[in-house]
């Protein structure tokens, strides 16, 4: 055997062994959204999926320097959870911004605090198929509840899984409405 050949199986072997320790080394429970031990629910956020889509905009809206219930907000979502923000970036071009839920809540408390901030689900189109769910929310973002007119509209995306008890969001993945990008009439509050 040329030497070459010894170095590579050796190399190969390190490989398989360091594998095989990492893969029992693997967690046994999903990893945390970054907190150690999220709140228990309340059952009546977690009933169903129009419970905690409506637990979500409770949670973040709000007069500027309002405490919002973070640990409600904790409670709503499955440990691993993320929100990803999809925007341009300075330049133009489109990137993602990913947080996990406390993550979130640190970006989000500067602003609330100095700002009202009120969104609410002005349409929805929901998928469903076992205990999995995709809701197309489109909101629609206020800086008082009384604004006629938002300043900002767009979608949230929502993965919830249901896991024979209660429902869990998994990712809330949003984009904001833009003059490139408008609503369609699809995912449009719809008159009657």
């Amino acid at each position: 055997m040329s030497h070459l050949v010894r170095v590579v199986l050796m190399g190969l072997s390190l490989v398989v062994a360091a594998s095989s320790g990492l893969a029992q080394e693997q967690p046994k429970t999903p990893p945390q959204s970054g907190n150690a031990a999220a709140p228990a629910a309340n059952p009546a956020d977690v009933a169903s999926p129009d419970a905690i889509l409506e637990g979500v905009y409770a949670v973040i809206s709000g007069p500027a320097g309002q405490k919002r219930d973070w640990d409600r907000m904790r409670s709503l979502f499955y440990p691993g959870a993320r929100l990803i923000h999809t925007g341009p970036d300075k330049d133009g071009a489109m990137k993602e911004t990913s947080f996990t839920v406390d993550e979130y809540i640190q970006r989000a408390t500067p602003y609330f605090d100095k700002s009202g901030f009120f969104e609410r689900e002005a349409a929805r189109h929901t998928d469903k198929w076992g205990n999995i769910l995709q809701a197309f929310s489109t909101y629609e973002s206020r800086h008082d509840a009384k604004d006629a007119a938002p300043f900002a509209r767009g979608i949230n995306s929502f993965q919830l899984f249901f896991d024979g008890k209660r429902w869990w969001i998994v990712t809330i993945y949003w984009q904001e409405e833009s003059a490139a990008n408008p609503l369609p009439a699809e995912f449009l509050p719809h008159v009657h």
